[in-house]
């Protein structure tokens, strides 16, 4: 059985950043023949020969397991709970194993959106398969996009390019923290520190003696710490404190001078280079576009 739905996207709809072409459900017993028929001109095909598609595809195979191959990887083995995606302009194939039942989502897509992702290295044709496991999340994104692609009400198409923008996201973010979670020693350690650094956010706590906090030597914590959060812990720590300034900045009448100190940044200076290199301006301008203007006498960048 399958269920599917095939949109047009004019070209201001390409301006968007991403385009939905296709969006769909197969469900099959043990035995029924694969593909389904139904499937539009360009998107059948032989499993034997493969095909190449002019666009991205992110598949959920719910149920039942089957065989992979593309041009970077050869006979995978996907089951239940995988996500795989196709890539432009990349031969693959794919098929249930026959003694199998096969229930899938899919949804077909194009966009610079989704290039820069790959220019980027966030996603690659090197790794096209994810486990994400039973994910009601990611069931309920291609629901939902079926619903949208069936009724096709107006702008229905920036509708759709917000679900598979989530749907990368909880497919990249899900894989990542199973990964991860395998080993709850490690998350332990950062989550604590993460912890730790928040809560002394006004303190003059280095990241070295947090390191020294939770057992370890620097390099290997701060190792770890980017591992897990994608930036080193100095980074962090520094992010968290130009938060802090903002608020301060929008909520109160505290002189700059005294924030950066409050902050424990070096000196004044070095705060507004930093709070502009983040923010986009300096200090006295941004408590101005916040409207907190009562603190007239403090002219501090």
């Amino acid at each position: 059985m399958q269920d599917s739905k095939y949109l047009i996207a004019n070209e201001r709809d390409a301006l968007w950043g991403l385009t939905v072409s296709t969006v769909g459900m197969d469900m099959l017993q043990p035995g029924d023949p694969y593909p389904t028929r139904g499937h539009a001109g360009g998107y059948y095909f032989d499993v034997n020969k493969g095909r190449i598609l002019d666009e991205y595809q992110m598949l959920y195979l719910m149920e039942g397991e089957g065989i992979f191959s593309s041009e970077h990887v050869k006979d995978q083995k996907i089951k239940a709970g995988d996500i795989f995606l196709l890539f432009p302009n990349e031969w693959h194939t794919y098929h249930p194993l026959h003694d199998s039942k096969w229930k899938s989502y899919w949804i077909g897509y194009k966009g610079r959106n989704m290039d820069d992702r790959v220019r980027y290295g966030f996603l690659s044709p090197e790794k096209p398969i994810y486990h994400v496991g039973y994910c009601p999340e990611v069931i309920q994104l291609y629901e939902a996009a079926m619903k949208a692609a069936k009724e096709e009400a107006a702008f229905s198409q920036q509708v759709l390019a917000g679900i598979v923008n989530n749907l990368i996201g909880v497919m990249y973010s899900k894989e990542r923290n199973i990964i991860l979670n395998k080993d709850r020693g490690k998350v332990d350690i950062i989550n604590k520190a993460k912890m730790i650094i928040r809560d002394e956010v006004e303190s003059r706590i280095t990241i070295q003696e947090i390191a020294e906090q939770m057992g370890m030597g620097y390099s290997n914590f701060r190792k770890l710490f980017k591992e897990f959060t994608g930036v080193s812990p100095a980074l962090y720590q520094q992010e968290l404190k130009l938060q802090k300034a903002k608020e301060l900045l929008s909520t109160t009448g505290i002189r700059i001078k005294e924030i950066a100190y409050q902050l424990n940044f070096d000196s004044p200076d070095y705060f507004s280079s930093k709070f502009k290199n983040k923010v986009g301006c300096k200090p006295r301008e941004y408590r101005e576009q916040m409207g907190f203007t009562n603190n007239k006498h403090d002219v501090t960048t």
